[in-house]
């Protein structure tokens, strides 16, 4: 069956549908119904109106954007939950004359792929201390170290700082061997995996033993004042509320400060209070803080994943 779209520019095609056709792929994963680009038309085997509405919708915006950007999978899946929530209309600004973070080892352009993370990315820019809060998957953290880098290498900054709670060690941290540090490395491997994409491996070593980049368990961020830094908590629904304190207190002059975490995933014993619900209570009215609230919508991972993840749900 021919949906209503037509392709006037063959030479597009390739920007639209993805290497192998990976990109229409998509579409059949997430809806369950082929869909192919022939002679210029699409076609679906899809009898649902209101499906075939959905992918039109969203094959329109994919010839406004095909011209300026070669479209992945991972934005065709984010346009057809745009669809689904009635949030298409604005997509195209999202990805026309946008700037990029930062270029990864492999000289990748990063940029913001989602409507939030474009809101948190400017917020990034323009505030000394800013909470991503929502969802794994989301991209708070990797934005959050892309960005700390980009300061590094623009000379904005001269330290970076992460750190998160080390309280998904549980009971067993005290029978592993080493300091604190070496017993919480485990868990500060995303971070590490991030810098690694950002710097190379050899770099990030080389910054690292200079203490140029400082990756540590939150205990060490006491006590200390930091300025001229780049400083992120992450996982932070896993602090206290005196810890909380304690990091936030922590920000020195010409430092930006980013606190991430999902309230809803907290590890802590039963009865303890996290320190980020309280902290976004808190300073939600503090003009020069700002708090940036990642949706469901905004996880952008393979549509089987989705699908996985709402059978578990249900």
């Amino acid at each position: 069956m021919k949906l209503n779209v037509v392709l006037k520019e063959p030479e597009l095609a390739y920007n639209i549908v993805g290497p192998f056709d990976k990109n229409l792929e998509v579409f059949k994963t997430y809806f369950g119904f082929n869909l192919t680009l022939v002679n210029s038309e699409f076609h679906t085997d899809c009898e649902n109106p209101s499906i075939q509405i959905l992918m039109s919708s969203v094959l329109e915006k994919m010839i406004l954007i095909a011209p300026s950007v070669a479209l992945s999978e991972r934005d065709v899946l984010y346009m057809i939950k745009l669809a689904e929530a009635n949030e298409l209309n604005d997509i195209e600004t999202l990805f026309l004359k946008r700037k990029h973070i930062i270029i990864n080892q492999q000289g990748k352009p990063i940029f913001p792929k989602t409507f939030t993370q474009k809101v948190y990315h400017e917020a990034l820019m323009n505030y000394d201390m800013v909470f991503g809060i929502g969802p794994a998957g989301t991209g708070k953290t990797y934005l959050a170290v892309a960005k700390a880098v980009s300061y590094l290498k623009d000379n904005k900054v001269k330290k970076l700082i992460l750190t998160r709670p080390a309280v998904e060690a549980g009971e067993s941290l005290g029978f592993l061997p080493g300091d604190l540090k070496e017993k919480v490395d485990p868990y500060l491997i995303p971070l590490y995996d991030a810098l690694y994409e950002f710097l190379g491996f050899e770099l990030t070593t080389s910054l690292m033993e200079k203490g140029v980049i400082e990756i540590a368990p939150l205990a060490y961020m006491r006590g200390r004042t930091l300025e001229n830094a780049f400083i992120i908590l992450d996982e932070a629904q896993n602090t206290t509320s005196t810890q909380m304190k304690m990091f936030l207190t922590r920000l020195g002059f010409s430092s930006k400060m980013v606190i991430t975490g999902d309230p809803s995933q907290a590890d802590l014993p039963r009865g303890v209070s996290s320190g980020l619900t309280e902290a976004v209570n808190l300073l939600s009215d503090i003009e020069a803080i700002k708090i940036v609230h990642f949706k469901r919508l905004d996880v952008v991972r393979n549509p089987l994943v989705q699908k996985i993840l709402e059978r578990y749900e249900s």
